[in-house]
C-alpha cells in the first residue's frame, strides 16, 4: 500500500531507526501551491521555517500578474518563492524578459522551475524549456539556479526517449552556461517507478539533485481529479483499488506509505540509495494541511503502523 488512510492502528514499539530515516528524508522538503491567497500565505508563517521554498504553479488561464502577486506576498512573509515559468505561454523573448525582471525586482526571485507548459501550440518562440535556458535571459537576470521537470511515471503526450533527450539537453546546456540544476518530479503514487527512474539516472552518471513530487494529504476524489489532469491516472486508479479507497472517495489520505518506502530505498546514510534527493509536496488538500503534515514528518512526530505507513502526531 502506497498512500494510506490517515487513521490506522499503530504498532506498540515503532523501530526508532525507521522513524529517523523517514525524518531524514523529509529534511529540506518543499511545498507547491497554485496561486495561494494572502490569507493562506499568512497562515504558513507559523508553520514553515524562514526562507523555506514555496513553488508557484503556472496556470495557463490566469494572468501572469497573479503569479507575481503571490510571489511578492510569499517574499513579504519571509518565504522563498520559486515560480514555475511555462515558456510556451510567452508571446516573445521580450515578454519573458519582462516577466523575469518583475519577478526578480518585485519578489526577489533567484530560482525558477522552467517547464514547456500545457499549451498545445506555443504563443511565441519557445517550444521547450531548453530554448529558454539557452536564450541568455537567465544570466541577464542573475538566475544561477533552476529546477526542471522529471517524469518517473512518464508523460501522457511525450514518448520516453524524447523525455530522456530533453532532460539531457537541459542538463548539458545549463552546465555550459554555469547554471545549477535540480530536477523536480511530477507526483506519483507508487514507489517502484520513482526508485527505478532515479536509479536509471544514477546509472547514466546523472547525479543531479532530485526533488521527489508527492501529493500531500487530501481525499481520493481530489487525487484522481489532479491525476487525470497530469497524466498519471493509471497509477492513481491502482492506488484506489489496492487501498480499498475507491469505496470511500472522500476519505482523507496521506502519502505516508510512499514516504516510508522511499526512506527505506534511501537507507544507508546521506540518502545513499537514491543519491541527493528531497521531498516536494503538492498541496491539493490545502497549503496549511500539507505544510503541517510535512513539518510533523520532518520533526519525526510519527508513529509507524503494521500496514507499512505511519500516522503523524500533533505538536
Amino acid at each position: 500500500m502506497v498512500t494510506t488512510m490517515l487513521h490506522r492502528p499503530v504498532t506498540q514499539e515503532p523501530p526508532p531507526d525507521t522513524v529517523q530515516r523517514i525524518a531524514a528524508l523529509a529534511r529540506g522538503w518543499s511545498l507547491e501551491a497554485t496561486l495561494p491567497k494572502e490569507s493562506e500565505i499568512t497562515g504558513l508563517k507559523a508553520i514553515l521555517a524562514p526562507a523555506q521554498e514555496v513553488y508557484l504553479s503556472a496556470v495557463p488561464a490566469r494572468d501572469p500578474a497573479a503569479q507575481l502577486a503571490a510571489a511578492v506576498c510569499l517574499r513579504e512573509a519571509g518565504l522563498n518563492p520559486v515560480p514555475h515559468v511555462a515558456v510556451r505561454s510567452f508571446a516573445s523573448l521580450a515578454a519573458l524578459d519582462t516577466f523575469l525582471e518583475r519577478m526578480r525586482c518585485a519578489a526577489g526571485v533567484s530560482r525558477l522551475l522552467l517547464v514547456a507548459g500545457d499549451r498545445e501550440e506555443p504563443a511565441g518562440p519557445f517550444r521547450s524549456a531548453v530554448e529558454a535556458i539557452d536564450s541568455g535571459l537567465l544570466q541577464r537576470h542573475g538566475i544561477r539556479d533552476i529546477a526542471i521537470a522529471g517524469y518517473p511515471a512518464g508523460h501522457p503526450r511525450i514518448p520516453p526517449q524524447e523525455l530522456d533527450r530533453a532532460l539531457r539537453d537541459k542538463l548539458d546546456i545549463a552546465a555550459e552556461i554555469g547554471v545549477a540544476v535540480e530536477i523536480v518530479t511530477q507526483f506519483c503514487f507508487e514507489p517502484e517507478p520513482i526508485v527505478a527512474w532515479i536509479a536509471r539516472l544514477r546509472d547514466f552518471g546523472i547525479e543531479t539533485p532530485v526533488r521527489i513530487g508527492l501529493a500531500g494529504p487530501t481525499n481520493i476524489a481530489t487525487l484522481l481529479r489532479y491525476a487525470q489532469r497530469c497524466g498519471v491516472t493509471a497509477s492513481a486508479q491502482r492506488l484506489a483499488r489496492q487501498s480499498g479507497l475507491a469505496r470511500q472517495m472522500f476519505g482523507r489520505s496521506a502519502p505516508d506509505g510512499l514516504v516510508r518506502a522511499l526512506a527505506e530505498a534511501a537507507r544507508g546514510g546521506a540518502r545513499s540509495g537514491l543519491g541527493d534527493v528531497a521531498l516536494h509536496f503538492f498541496s491539493f488538500g490545502g497549503m496549511a494541511a500539507t505544510a503541517r503534515w510535512a513539518h510533523a514528518v520532518h520533526e519525526g512526530r510519527i508513529a509507524l503502523d503494521a500496514s507499512g505507513g505511519f500516522t503523524v502526531a500533533p505538536p
